[in-house]
């Protein structure tokens, strides 16, 4: 993906007229790939792959582009501070005359306080507590988040983001959104402007579960924040409920606009699995930076949060992270198991544990620091950006 500057005067899908931008009846509906499910299963290695691709925006989990972006200033895949990327200030300077105070040209210069409103209403809007609430909406038909006056700041994102895209044929223009969260896709899925896709993304729950008690800076080796550490029981109940929201909120659509992935099929066969997905995004698979040996080589990416991995770059093997086969305690591998067996088998995992892959050299049994779900890699040093999804 190469990013250019919009061009003042094209039109924007947010249905307001500016000069960045402005919509009207014969604006197209921008193409959005929704990644959902849990955490932990391999969103961003997918995310970062399609990225590669012409006419494919790898943005990350936009849901906390509002936060992490606006407000904390975190690195941009590329690894340039969110306000100093060259393609954000694009995104802000387009949007600045659209959605409100959040934005401005520069966007050191955007109000803070905006966009933080925006990022905790957003929390509140797409609370666990809520999604009873939001099944029983989305099956009478309705809009499963209400409507709010922020969601025209939200729609008005994708269009400026696909704008950046560097158009080298007449293909489609696809931005890839990893945030996961179902809640946050059926939100999308009600805007003006937005066609849908959902590549509803499965891991065996002990998988991610094991992978979540990592310690992880949120941004890379080096970052004293870490990424949040739930216990096993609460992994899990996270797993059960979002893989189960996913399939309520968006298998109905068929398979034009869901298409449900298990991470370990993708890992087992990376050239078939990725190129099933572009296919299903809408994007020419022929591009995809897979080699014969399973390896994918990855330039940098515009993703403005996830997995610490979404910084890395160059030849990347692809590999299962089954790490947890060995490792996860047996009490916490029962637990897990216990409390997602409703999916397990719907989702093709065995209940008992499968046989242990043989110890990686130099790992003594140790969990791998720093690297994304179907990564290998060891810590990231300290003066490398690392990657979330």
């Amino acid at each position: 993906m190469t990013g250019t500057p919009p061009a003042a005067g094209t039109p924007s899908a947010a249905g307001t007229s500016s000069a960045a931008g402005a919509s009207g009846p014969s604006s197209p509906p921008v193409r959005v790939l929704y990644l959902a499910g849990s955490g932990r299963s391999g969103s961003t290695l997918i995310t970062t792959v399609l990225g590669q691709l012409d006419g494919c925006f790898a943005a990350g989990e936009l849901r906390y582009l509002w936060q992490r972006g606006m407000v904390d200033n975190r690195p941009c895949g590329c690894g340039a501070p969110f306000n100093a990327c060259p393609v954000w200030r694009a995104v802000t300077a387009e949007l600045a005359a659209v959605a409100g105070p959040a934005f401005a040209a520069d966007p050191a210069a955007a109000d803070p306080a905006a966009a933080a409103g925006i990022a905790r209403r957003l929390r509140t809007r797409l609370r666990m507590r809520d999604l009873p609430a939001m099944l029983r909406r989305a099956g009478a038909g309705r809009r499963a988040v209400p409507h709010h006056a922020d969601d025209a700041a939200i729609a008005a994102v994708y269009p400026a983001v696909a704008r950046q895209v560097s158009r080298s044929g007449d293909g489609p223009v696809v931005v890839v959104d990893s945030s996961k969260l179902p809640p946050y896709g059926a939100l999308l899925r009600d805007l003006p402007g937005i066609d849908l896709r959902v590549l509803h993304l499965v891991r065996d729950p002990r998988g991610t579960a094991f992978s979540w008690r990592r310690r992880r800076g949120l941004d890379g080796a080096a970052d004293r924040k870490l990424m949040s550490r739930p216990p096993v029981w609460k992994a899990a109940l996270l797993w059960r409920v979002w893989n189960a929201a996913t399939a309520r909120f968006f298998e109905a659509a068929g398979p034009a606009r869901y298409l449900r992935i298990r991470y370990e099929d993708v890992v087992a066969d990376p050239a078939g699995q990725l190129g099933r997905i572009a296919l299903f995004a809408g994007l020419d698979p022929a591009g995809l930076p897979v080699d014969a040996d399973g390896r994918v080589t990855l330039a940098p990416t515009h993703s403005v949060a996830g997995n610490p991995a979404r910084h890395r770059t160059g030849a990347v093997p692809v590999s299962d992270d089954a790490e947890w086969v060995r490792a996860l305690p047996g009490r916490s591998f029962a637990v897990v198991t216990a409390v997602t067996l409703p999916l397990l088998r719907r989702f093709g995992y065995p209940v008992r544990r499968p046989a242990a892959p043989p110890a990686p050299a130099g790992t003594q049994g140790g969990p791998v620091q720093g690297g994304p779900a179907g990564v290998p890699g060891g810590p990231v040093p300290a003066t490398t950006p690392s990657k979330e999804g």
